[in-house]
């Protein structure tokens, strides 16, 4: 099927089996975070700080990271940044296992396994293009990366509300720690040719400064990267919320609360098979404008939701759009950008995407904890829906200003 085009890839092939593995201990270790943190503090603050302080380095490190990448192998990076990451998860459980946990820890722990994605999110983007064979594939390798990514995140949130509200916390993070296993396994398997790779030249800070060049001389990726700010900002951070959501929405409990992230997860898994699906010529940018109107919608009606029901329907849609949004922006830099600076560009969406979530989740966290959950979801949900009516103007009159040069 087309769908599945680039599983004909053999590196390709093991990177979506270690993926799928390890992706569904992850999901299982954050759930169990949050909700640890929910129970530690009872505070809305204070769980979207531990989230803030975990993904604070995609802000202050990505520029930097993208130019370290440019200049480096990727196939090692990701190599050394997994064995980091099980070595975190290792500490995580020990830590867990012997009873010390505490926001520090959490956060402190968080700010480690930070820095490491952040490398390793580069390192895993730019090397794509060297896990298959033509070009022309990457877009659908991308998209069934994300499938299997949202796939997980359905799934391991499931099998993590069931090991939580049976086993506790230990078992999921044990369990993440296992699980980086079958992805080094998979990664030391991988015959990866690197060696016609365009590697930039000169130091880290020359690269930065040469990347933010790139990016002001390409104002059609540059548009898409301060659209995924603002979203980033202030609607997907939404997720951040939802262990409030089932708490205090619906009075639920861990299993509740699951039910949401496998909602997030089943809606964004649909989102990127339908990315898959897309056919090459595809107006991405339209896309991208049409999911912000979606996500602000949905938000809306779950802000308004009386009905568990309901609310999972509304958070499936939210991250449909989410996907759909991410993924799109993803595809266009990689497909558009010229290599030597793609892993520059790359830096630059991934911390538009995740340096500034954390930020987001201070914000919406703090405005929930003083106007209430359903207020912020209705601030959240017209702030999105604006987002996509100035981007379709921003669009519109760079159309017509073209049309005028001719």
């Amino acid at each position: 099927m087309q769908v599945f085009r680039s599983l004909q890839y053999r590196n390709f092939r093991l990177h979506v089996i270690g993926q799928a593995i390890s992706l569904m201990g992850t999901w299982m270790q954050r759930i169990a975070i949050s909700w640890l943190v929910y129970e530690i503090t009872g505070s809305v603050f204070w769980l979207g700080f531990v989230q803030f302080i975990s993904l604070l380095p995609s802000l202050i490190l990505s520029p930097f990271i993208g130019s370290f990448v440019d200049k480096h192998k990727k196939y090692k990076l990701v190599l050394m940044t997994q064995i980091g990451l099980m070595i975190q998860a290792g500490i995580l459980t020990l830590v867990v296992y012997l009873k010390w946990e505490s926001v520090l820890w959490l956060s402190a722990l968080g700010l480690i396994q930070g820095i490491i994605n952040s490398f390793d999110v580069l390192g895993r983007q730019s090397l794509m293009m060297h896990l298959i064979g033509d070009r022309k594939d990457l877009p659908n390798a991308i998209a069934l990366n994300s499938t299997i990514f949202n796939g997980a995140r359905m799934v391991g949130p499931a099998i993590g509300g069931i090991l939580l509200s049976t086993y506790g916390e230990l078992a999921c993070f044990a369990l993440n720690f296992i699980s980086f296993v079958p992805v080094i396994i998979t990664l030391l398997m991988m015959r990866v040719d690197e060696t016609h790779a365009q590697l930039s030249k000169g130091s880290n800070w020359e690269g930065l400064v040469e990347g933010f060049r790139y990016l002001k001389r390409s104002p059609h990726i540059s548009s898409l990267i301060i659209i995924m700010t603002f979203s980033s900002l202030i609607v997907i951070p939404y997720t951040s919320l939802l262990p409030a959501i089932a708490k205090e929405m619906f009075h639920g409990d861990e299993r509740t609360f699951s039910w949401f992230e496998s909602a997030a997860g089943l809606g964004a898994m649909i989102g990127a098979f339908n990315m898959a699906r897309l056919k090459s010529g595809t107006n991405l940018r339209y896309q991208v404008m049409g999911a912000a109107a979606l996500m602000g919608m949905a938000l809306l009606f779950l802000a308004h939701s009386s009905m568990l029901q309901m609310a999972l329907v509304y958070v499936m849609l939210v991250s449909f759009a989410m996907m759909m949004q991410t993924s799109s922006i993803n595809t266009y830099i990689q497909t558009h950008a010229i290599p030597i600076y793609r892993a520059r560009a790359i830096s630059y969406y991934v911390m538009a995407f995740q340096g500034i979530f954390p930020i987001g989740t201070l914000m919406v966290g703090s405005l929930a904890s003083y106007c209430g959950l359903r207020i912020t979801l209705y601030a959240m949900g017209g702030l999105g829906i604006m987002i996509a009516v100035v981007y379709y103007g921003y669009l519109r009159f760079h159309i017509q200003k073209r049309l005028f040069k001719f």
